[in-house]
């Protein structure tokens, strides 16, 4: 895992370049803490920050093919990179390291741009082919690791993370009213869209060629794509239940083999549910590897899963590490959180993952497997289940026992949505009318989402008025995606809004890399995601039982009670972390300031003190509240740390040469 930042196009100088490649780089020092490396030739630059975990002697970027006109930074992990170094080595390539890194650039020169369809990995890939003088940016199929770009006085600039952009064009830290709107919905901006304006942000499975001449060609290399629906039943599928079972155990245990390939230490995360606990299993019964685990616990005993996780502790032996979280440790923390993960968030979950984080770091660990995934890939959100549930229900819509089925979900939320009855069914009757598009099963969570937008300055309101959600987003999807399944619709957009956007981003490859720990996806390898794309929904979700088939292929390597719990995704006190005895955290009384509110002009001052006030007296209520507040809070810390710092710099800088004529000059 690593941080890269860089640039091309015409007229940028070598000796010049260094200067704005450092001041990129340096903001991604806690990516790459063991080092720095750097390429600069007439019209490119290339920065790297290293954090070594294959090949710590000779894995030093950029790397470069056997002429040297192609080099390559890149962040993340090729697993498959030992086999493909022997193809190579077949076909009589030499190799001049022992790093995954450099099948890239022998790739390149074998296969052009398809090179990125022969990685089985985690990526964020700069290329720059100098003959051709093109600049190619990659990112991998599910968008574990992040990518951005900008474009600029005829140039590109790319980087890991937002800071680094604006570090060097202060003229982009200006927020994007539109993202805002989506991340208040969608829990964060739809790709390509990001918090700033003219920042893009590379979407999952895409290849970026910029070409001599500027021109940019978008090419999407891979996709969650599903057969149609009537190719789906259990009678047309070609194997039965059991040999589905043996085949998925088979990609798993290969999956965590792979994703295990390290020249230091490899931890497990250990949630307490199946997919964490499937992740270690594997290792100790397939693999020669030590497994050392880590979980976080809670005080509060709603968010608390500690029990199970000693639980699978004892079963498997491992030398564990708890990591005991309390609602002030969060409060604390989420200042830092917002700056690492450079968007609005809506919950706290992320704190105490990167403060476990920080942990595996103490203990001599930088690389982490996790569970993550495992719930879109296979089914196991309650939001899929209350979908089939409400399309049962929309064809007897009178039917009083029909909705009694959501009695079944929800069972872990102390305020649940289906604690009574005719509660339940004006919640989850609300989109009936949407029952034949693509994102029906996301419309009780956008309304509950978008709830925050009444909080918005009457400005930006207007700004975004006429914007349809629902609209918008089903632009985004695939031609054929009416002629899915229902289930199969329902997994598309959840991988591409809550997994793409923030499970795997502001949750995932931000919370880790604070710390400098590279977290890793066995469930998101993407052979695991085609061959469960390829499943009749029934192997997924059989009657009210999510994860049908995962769970048959653990079932004997768990105690029975892992195996059959039912689905609890992981939470934390969302607006009660920022509050204690009444009293706020400083830093929280001085967001909520309606001076300000108003100066930052993104929130309605009087509304915003309204949710301010009914927090501190410990009245908010479910979701909408509190993701409302947070909501508010993390983009007021925002504006705080990325936006007027970088308006004090476009005044302080206001008629100087713009940093990118200074790299050309």
């Amino acid at each position: 895992m690593c941080g890269i930042a860089g640039f091309s196009g015409p007229g940028i100088r070598a000796d010049t370049a260094r200067a704005a490649l450092r001041k990129m780089i340096r903001t991604l020092h806690h990516r790459g803490p063991d080092g720095y490396g750097f390429h600069v030739e007439d019209d490119v630059g290339l920065a790297h920050a290293r954090l070594s975990i294959i090949d710590l002697a000779t894995g030093d970027q950029p790397i470069h093919n056997p002429r040297r006109d192609v080099w390559t930074v890149f962040n993340g992990e090729i697993f498959n990179y030992i086999e493909l170094r022997r193809e190579l080595e077949a076909q009589g390539h030499r190799f001049y390291t022992q790093s995954d890194t450099e099948v890239i650039v022998h790739l390149y020169d074998r296969y052009g741009d398809d090179f990125v369809k022969h990685l089985n990995g985690q990526f964020a890939i700069a290329l720059w082919d100098g003959t051709r003088r093109r600049l190619v940016l990659a990112r991998d199929r599910a968008g574990i690791r992040p990518l951005y770009y900008a474009d600029f006085d005829g140039r590109v600039w790319f980087a890991s993370e937002m800071k680094a952009l604006l570090a060097v064009l202060p003229q982009c830290a200006r927020l994007n009213p539109q993202a805002l709107v989506q991340a208040f919905t969608y829990w964060s901006p739809a790709d390509p869209d990001t918090l700033y304006e003219g920042v893009r942000s590379l979407p999952p499975g895409c290849l970026l060629a910029v070409e001599r001449n500027g021109r940019q060609t978008l090419k999407q290399y891979w996709d969650w794509t599903f057969p149609d629906a009537a190719e789906t039943s259990p009678s047309r599928y070609p194997l039965s239940v059991e040999q589905a079972t043996a085949e998925l155990r088979e990609l798993l245990v290969d999956a965590v083999r792979l994703q295990l390939r390290a020249d230091v230490p490899v931890g497990a995360y250990l949630s307490g549910g199946l997919d964490s606990s499937g992740i270690v299993a594997l290792i100790r019964g397939f693999t020669d590897t030590p497994v050392r685990t880590f979980s976080v616990a809670f005080e509060d005993g709603e968010f608390d899963e500690s029990g199970y996780q000693q639980a699978m502790v004892r079963h498997l032996g491992t030398d564990h590490t708890t990591l005991r979280c309390t609602r002030r440790d969060i409060g604390e923390a989420f200042p830092r959180l917002v700056r690492h993960a450079e968007a609005p968030v809506l919950r706290t979950a992320p704190v105490p993952l990167m403060l476990l984080s920080g942990s595996v770091r103490e203990h001599g660990y930088k690389v982490v497997l996790t569970g993550e995934g495992a719930d879109e890939v296979f089914g196991g959100y309650d939001l899929f289940k209350e979908a089939k549930v409400r399309r049962f229900w929309a064809r007897q819509p009178d039917s009083r026992f029909r909705p009694l089925l959501l009695q079944k979900l929800y069972g872990y939320l102390r305020n649940s949505p289906v604690g009574h009855a005719g509660f339940a069914q004006q919640f989850f009757g609300q989109g009936m009318q949407y029952l034949q598009r693509p994102v029906f099963a996301h419309v009780p969570r956008w309304t509950t989402s978008q709830r925050a937008l009444a909080f918005l300055s009457p400005e930006l309101r207007a700004a975004t008025a006429g914007w349809d959600p629902l609209d918008f987003y089903e632009r985004t999807l695939p031609a054929n995606t009416s002629d899915w399944s229902p289930l199969a619709r329902d997994q598309y957009v959840e991988a591409k809004s809550l997994l793409a956007g923030y499970l795997l981003s502001s949750q995932g490859d931000r919370v880790a890399m604070a710390n400098s720990i590279e977290g890793r996806f066995p469930y998101l390898d993407h052979r695991v995601i085609e061959f469960a794309n390829r499943l009749p929904p029934s192997f997924k979700i059989r009657g009210m039982t999510e994860k049908y088939l995962l769970r048959r292929a653990l079932a004997d390597l768990l105690p029975a009670d892992i195996v059959n719990r039912t689905k609890q995704p992981y939470r934390a006190p969302d607006s009660q972390s920022f509050f204690f005895d009444g009293k706020p955290l400083d830093y929280v009384a001085d967001a909520f300031e309606p001076v300000r509110l108003r100066d930052a002009g993104y929130f309605d001052p009087a509304a915003a003190g309204r949710l301010f006030e009914k927090c501190r007296q410990d009245r908010a209520t479910g979701f909408a509240d509190n993701q409302a507040f947070v909501g508010i809070l993390s983009t007021m810390l925002l504006h705080r740390q990325f936006l007027d710092d970088a308006a004090t710099r476009r005044e302080t800088t206001a008629g100087e040469t713009a940093p990118l004529a200074t790299v050309a000059s």
